[in-house]
C-alpha cells in the first residue's frame, strides 16, 4: 500500500511534468486518455467514445499517438516511487501471441506481487532465462536473497551461470504469486485481439505493468474506507506525474 508520507514526497520533490508543448489538448484531457485505456480493457476507439459523451471529440488515432508517447514516461515515475522490492522474487513466462506466432513473456515479481520487471522473448531456453536475470539484475541493481521458479530447467541452468550464490526454490506450487500476475495481461490480450509486434508488445506491456497495478490495490484486504482513502492518494499521486487536474465528473 502506498503511504501519504511517498505523496508528500512527491509533493516536494515529485517527477518533473513530461512536456506537453505542441499540443492543443489540454494535459487533463490527455493524461485522462491514457489512464482510462490502461487502466480498463478499452480500445482506442472505446476511449474516443468515452471522451465524446463527456462533450471531449478526441479521434482514436490521437489517443493511440497520447498513449505512444506518454505511456513509458508515466510508467517510469510511478515505478520510480515504488517502494524497494522485497529480497524474494518470484519468476515465471508464459506464452503470447504476437500476429500470429508463439512468443513468451517472462515477468518477475516480488513477495508483494509488484512487477519487477518483463520481457518478450523468441523462446523459453537458457539463452532466454539467462538474459531476463541479467536485465532484471542490472535494472534493480542488486540481486534478491531467494528466487523462486517453476520446474523450467532452464533457469536452473541460468541461475548456476549468472547468480550462483543466491538461493533457487525450484516448485511449481511455490510460484502461484508470479503465475497469478499473468491474469491482468491475458485479460487485456484479450480485448486487444492479441499483439501485432515483440517490440509493440514489449513496450505495451512495460508501461501496463506499471500503471494498471498503481489502480488495483489489495481490495480484498481492506474495507470500503481504506479502500477509498488508498484509491484518493493514488490519484493524487497520477495528478503529480502527469501534472493533471482531475476532470470534473458529469452528472
Amino acid at each position: 500500500m502506498i503511504s501519504g508520507l511517498i505523496v508528500l514526497e512527491g509533493l516536494l520533490v515529485g517527477d518533473a511534468s513530461p512536456s506537453y508543448k505542441g499540443h492543443r489538448y489540454p494535459v487533463e484531457v490527455i493524461s485522462h486518455c491514457v489512464w482510462l485505456h490502461f487502466r480498463f480493457p478499452l480500445s482506442f476507439r472505446e476511449v474516443e467514445e468515452l471522451m465524446l459523451e463527456r462533450g471531449v471529440v478526441v479521434s482514436h488515432e490521437t489517443v493511440r499517438r497520447w498513449c505512444a508517447k506518454f505511456e513509458q514516461s508515466y510508467a517510469g515515475a510511478l515505478r520510480r516511487r515504488q517502494p524497494r522490492p522485497g529480497d524474494k522474487w518470484h519468476l515465471d513466462e508464459v506464452f503470447v501471441r504476437i500476429n500470429g506466432e508463439r512468443k513468451y513473456l517472462w515477468r518477475a515479481v516480488d513477495a508483494d506481487g509488484t512487477v519487477l520487471d518483463i520481457l518478450v522473448q523468441n523462446r523459453r531456453n537458457t539463452a532466454a532465462a539467462r538474459r531476463f536475470f541479467r536485465r532484471l539484475m542490472k535494472k534493480k541493481r542488486r540481486v534478491s536473497r531467494v528466487i523462486v521458479t517453476d520446474k523450467l530447467r532452464s533457469y536452473g541452468a541460468a541461475h548456476r551461470e549468472v547468480m550462483p550464490s543466491v538461493e533457487h526454490r525450484s516448485h511449481k506450487g511455490l510460484n502461484n504469486r508470479a503465475e497469478n500476475s499473468h491474469q491482468p495481461t491475458r485479460q487485456r490480450e484479450r480485448a486487444m485481439k492479441g499483439f501485432r509486434s515483440v517490440g509493440g508488445a514489449q513496450r505495451f506491456l512495460s508501461a501496463f505493468s506499471n500503471i494498471s497495478p498503481h489502480f488495483r490495490p489489495r481490495r480484498h484486504l481492506m474495507t470500503a474506507h481504506d479502500y477509498r482513502a488508498e484509491m484518493t492518494i493514488r490519484f493524487v499521486i497520477w495528478e503529480q506525474i502527469t501534472g493533471a487536474a482531475s476532470l470534473p465528473t458529469t452528472a
